[in-house]
């Protein structure tokens, strides 16, 4: 039994996530940790809510809130959203917990003694309509490599180039449009990260199993040159800056630490709130002093979250000098695109969890996303195709199955596993089938490949499909009961299999299977061992047990739906 620890990348708190943000970092996340524990392994998968920062301030300011009462309510809108998806955390935390504040500030101290943070002036573009200092990402203007006329203050999106504000051409207020800017001066502190350059190319190059996605973004940034990282900001809502004594830093009453320089951080003081909560050792899990030596770390996030993943929050660990766990496993995900653009929360464009679970079944949901994960390329989202998904392979492949087998057993063998029956050939076809699928879907999820893990779990339904077609116990029924009973009991045996593999990519289906076949919670497992018990996984349910027939597991989507979820949410060509 290994220890996994997970953690997918802190959702902002401007809103409830789009659908693109569950299928690039806490979906896959999910359906990893649901994965791994049913294959018996210790797993804890942490996440939370990220607060602070500017875009936090304007939202509570667009919703006429005080900022604080503002992230509390969004912050139990996610949760709650990420119940609806059935997202298994084993505790979702928040950013602005005291926890994060103490280990922020502890860090930021620690760094400084060993020399790896600075006090330096720097300039800011200052807003005068806005009456505040844009960060980065709120002053707009054009490219100087480029000439894009929409680049923001820390990355061009059309050349990539990493920027500074001050580096815009013909700067503006993101806020407000105003290009009533100027330049100031301002003092923040700066994480020497130029210092580490060579400590973290090593590390990232002598990583194993990361995808080229991931792995080439941060050499990227390496090789471009490690800038040094201001992890202050001039605004009021974030982590006080301290000094060593605990007191409030001088000269720093009006700034708080960098939202990308606590955010990480989450995940450790997330773990501590989990452990104070439930009485775990948060320890055992993230100081390799105190075990977490064995464990292994696995990170999940959109590709726009690398770079602070793999250069910035490794700098804060290995600079500090202290025993923490660093990611073994980073997996990274393109982006899932609404009709040719972006799904973005800003701009309300894209369908949002919350809406997506009025619109489908979460398992709809679920399936499609990973079925299409954006793994190698950026994963294009259409109506058209996530009815193809839910109707194609839930409705017809697994859905269809089950129900065919399950009210057949009901008509013709009162409800019970049929208890006679020799198995053929068809039994050591469909054996000889999952002999060979059942460990490729398990190295596909030991390996985070995720579309062809769904890929083979659509496959083993359709074998089973391919073998109710061989044994045609309806057919040998008029002849042949005892032929008849053995292509049912087999059927039945399926059925059990398939919700059993189900139930980290659609755990809602996977429960009304296995419940309507009676299977206890113990037997529910991965526990799928060698060939020969593969062999024995169509014969594992007791002959005689009562089974039913489970309600309609997907309902099919019809092309009025589409239309009207286009009128409603947008999309279609």
């Amino acid at each position: 039994m290994a220890r996994i620890l997970i953690t997918s990348a802190l959702p902002y708190i401007n809103g409830v996530k789009h659908m693109g943000n569950l299928a690039g970092s806490m979906l896959p996340a999910d359906v990893y940790a649901r994965a791994m524990r049913l294959m018996g392994h210790e797993v804890l998968y942490i996440c939370a809510t990220d607060e602070h920062g500017t875009p936090a301030e304007l939202a509570a300011q667009d919703a006429g809130m005080d900022v604080a009462a503002y992230c509390e309510a969004m912050h139990q809108a996610q949760k709650d959203a990420g119940a609806n998806f059935k997202l298994s955390y084993d505790y979702f935390g928040r950013s602005s917990a005291p926890s994060n504040h103490a280990l922020t500030q502890h860090f930021a101290n620690v760094l400084e003694e060993k020399g790896l943070i600075e006090e330096r002036t720097s300039q800011q573009v200052y807003s005068n309509a806005d009456g505040r200092y844009l960060p980065d990402r709120y002053v707009e203007g054009t490219c100087p490599n480029c000439d894009f006329e929409k680049a923001r203050g820390d990355q061009c999106d059309n050349c990539g180039k990493l920027l500074d504000p001050v580096d815009l051409i013909d700067p503006y207020s993101a806020v407000s449009g105003s290009k009533d800017v100027e330049i100031r001066d301002t003092n923040h502190l700066y994480l020497k990260q130029s210092e580490l350059s060579n400590r973290l190319r090593d590390w990232v190059n002598a990583t194993k199993g990361w995808p080229v996605l991931a792995s080439s973004i941060a050499l990227k940034w390496l090789d471009e040159g490690l800038r040094d990282r201001s992890i202050t900001r001039d605004l009021k809502w974030g982590i006080p800056v301290t000094d060593a004594s605990g007191q409030p830093r001088a000269g720093f009453d009006d700034k708080v630490f960098y939202v990308w320089f606590d955010a990480p951080i989450e995940y450790i003081a997330a773990t501590q709130d989990w452990a104070a909560e439930t009485g775990g050792d948060w320890e055992n899990w993230w100081r390799t002093d105190k075990g977490a030596d064995d464990v292994t770390y696995v990170q999940f996030m959109g590709k726009d979250n690398v770079a602070f993943h793999t250069l910035s929050f490794p700098t804060t660990l290995i600079g500090s000098g202290e025993p923490w766990k660093l990611v073994d496993q980073l997996k990274a995900f393109n982006w899932v695109t609404w009709y040719g653009g972006k799904f973005s929360t800003s701009q309300k464009r894209g369908v949002f969890m919350d809406q997506a679970i009025d619109i489908a079944p979460s398992d709809c949901w679920r399936w499609h996303l990973m079925a299409n994960a954006p793994e190698s390329a950026d994963a294009a989202f259409t109506w058209e195709e996530f009815q193809s998904s839910v109707n194609s392979d839930l409705a017809n492949v697994l859905g269809n199955f089950v129900n065919r087998i399950t009210k057949y057993t009901a008509s013709k063998f009162d409800g019970k596993v049929p208890e006679t029956g020799e198995a053929g050939e068809a039994e050591a076809w469909i054996i000889s089938e999952l002999q060979t699928r059942i460990p490729d879907l398990i190295r596909y999820y030991e390996t985070r490949e995720f579309r062809k893990a769904m890929a083979e779990t659509r496959a083993i339904w359709a074998a089973g499909n391919e073998y109710l077609t061989q044994a045609a116990p309806w057919t040998h029924y008029k002849t042949d009961v005892e032929q008849a009973a053995i292509g049912v009991r087999t059927g039945l045996n399926l059925a059990a299999l398939f919700g059993i593999i189900a139930q980290p990519i659609i755990p809602d289906a996977a429960d009304k299977i296995l419940d309507a076949l009676n299977i206890p919670q113990e037997n529910r497992t991965w526990n799928f061992g060698d060939k020969a018990s593969i062999a024995g996984l169509i014969d594992a349910l007791p002959r005689g047990l009562e089974v039913s027939a489970p309600d309609v597991l997907f309902t099919k989507i019809e092309t009025d739906d589409i239309e009207n979820w286009t009128s409603l949410y947008g999309g279609g060509t």
